[in-house]
């Protein structure tokens, strides 16, 4: 949290715990503060289409509510915000960006009832791209959203109009979700805080295509904020297991140290499988020689894995985990394209070629996965966290006409796939570890980029207790310079 008072003319870019704090105090009431933020988005969301749901009538009635209430009902009484047009939210359309899957849910997503118990005025939904597979948020139905930094970029995907708006300055607090970087790209694209949590964490109910209420596999929800204390508490609300799972009790282990001078920081700033660009690794670079003047312990290293095959291995796992999203007929097409190509070494042709795994083939990789997070976690055992890229490049240009097996983007001077950006979220996300990102700097053309905090299984508090240490002493949410 700040030191500084919060000034009422900035309370818009204020962090959602100052701002309950502010609302616990009556200096501003519920319903103000969310008039605040409703002005914001009809003042300045016309360049961004970043809250494509508005929900105002109802998110007024229940400020009203709040505002009688003679104390507090939870640590997000009275602040304002959206959630990703992916999660259910009662009397509200989810639709993943696809028009012939609009649906009404009668039942809110159990991560907004929970946010809902702890005070917060769910006002909208923010845009995605369809099916939430893309690096970019944009669909038929509502449209492109662009970077609140520069809109000819993307602000990222698939969590896009959530990090955008929180950028901006039009919501308190956001929730997104995240298989293949769709909460830490948006973060490092838009210059904010994201947090993925260890999978199985959070529970998903209600964040599903078709109601599904099994966790999909690598997939998780998790907050995007303008600081760590929001990651934080939002972490706090919605994390613990489902009611079907009522015997479960959680527990996070504490970090081991949250002095940096105790800290055990490893780095990998690049990597030869998969380019990134320059910036990103220097900036990287130049943060791990900060730390090692603080006084943290400071060594560049990785597991001891074979990192093509790690990534190999989540093409392969993702392809399967994403498979019940496409219709029979779009499942054929890729069976065709990797009968037609059956040695293409591309991501493409390798998701192709797994998207239709029987259940006996997915078991050996399922096997091999397992094995590798029993390297990860040993190399956890000599390292607090993992500093590494959250992606391979600043905010991308739009590209909304393309097919996305189609599109070849130039890093550090290779022409890769598209679908080869998904290297660093990859080799994190396919093995359940959790990923703190937060604002590392801006490149020569003023874009945010991010660094992303990797720690075991279940060690969310280790990455989250570096970076309100980053947040700190190198570099804290900094709004856009437009809107203004």
């Amino acid at each position: 949290m700040n030191d500084r008072p919060v000034q009422r003319n900035d309370l818009h870019f204020a962090s959602a715990s100052d701002l309950a704090q502010v609302i616990a105090r009556r200096e501003i009431g519920c319903l103000e503060a969310l008039d605040m933020y409703i002005e914001r988005v009809d003042l300045f969301d016309g360049s961004l289409n970043s809250v494509v749901v508005r929900d105002y009538d109802r998110a007024r009635e229940r400020a009203r509510d709040l505002d009688a209430k003679k104390a507090a009902i939870g640590p997000l009484h009275g602040v304002p915000m959206t959630v990703k047009e992916s999660f259910d939210v009662e009397g509200l359309p989810t639709t993943f960006g696809v028009p012939e899957y609009a649906r009404n849910p009668a039942r809110s997503a159990v991560a907004v009832r929970r946010l809902e118990a702890a005070g917060a005025v769910v006002f909208g939904k923010t845009n995605v791209p369809r099916l939430l597979l893309d690096w970019q948020s944009f669909n038929a139905i509502y449209g492109v959203t662009n970077n609140p930094w520069d809109v000819s970029k993307t602000p990222g995907g698939s969590s896009g109009g959530a990090a955008a708006a929180l950028a901006a300055g039009m919501t308190g607090l956001e929730v997104g979700s995240d298989i293949g970087g769709s909460i830490r790209v948006p973060a490092h694209m838009s210059g904010i805080f994201g947090h993925k949590p260890s999978w199985g964490l959070l529970p998903m109910v209600g964040h599903s295509l078709m109601g599904a209420v099994s966790a999909t596999d690598i997939s998780v929800i998790g907050p995007l904020a303008r600081s760590v204390s929001d990651l934080q508490l939002a972490l706090a609300v919605l994390a613990g297991p489902d009611a079907a799972d009522s015997g479960l009790r959680l527990a996070l282990p504490p970090a081991r140290t949250e002095s940096l001078t105790e800290m055990r920081v490893a780095v990998w700033p690049e990597d030869p499988v998969s380019p990134t660009d320059p910036e990103i690794t220097a900036h990287i670079r130049e943060l791990a020689e900060f730390l090692a003047r603080r006084g943290a312990h400071v060594r560049f290293s990785r597991p001891s894995i074979d990192v093509a095959e790690s990534y190999t291995l989540f093409l392969k796992l993702i392809a399967s985990a994403l498979a019940p999203r496409f219709t029979t007929e779009q499942l054929a097409e890729a069976a065709a394209r990797a009968a037609a190509n059956p040695a293409d070494p591309g991501p493409d042709a390798i998701m192709d070629r797994n998207y239709s795994l029987l259940h006996r083939e997915w078991l050996p990789l399922n096997e091999r996965r397992h094995l590798i997070r029993r390297i990860w976690q040993s190399f956890f055992d000599d390292f607090d966290v993992l500093l590494c890229p959250p992606f391979g490049t600043p905010a991308l240009p739009h590209d909304t006409t393309s097919v996305q097996r189609d599109r070849r983007v130039v890093v550090n001077g290779q022409t890769i796939p598209y679908n080869g950006l998904g290297f660093w979220p990859g080799i994190i996300g396919a093995y359940y570890l959790p990923a703190t990102v937060v604002p590392l700097g801006l490149t020569k053309d003023k874009l945010p980029i991010g660094v992303q905090i990797v720690g075991p299984l279940h060690g969310d508090l280790r990455t989250l207790a570096l970076a309100r240490i980053l947040e700190r002493e190198w570099r804290a949410y900094a709004p856009p310079p437009t809107p203004a």
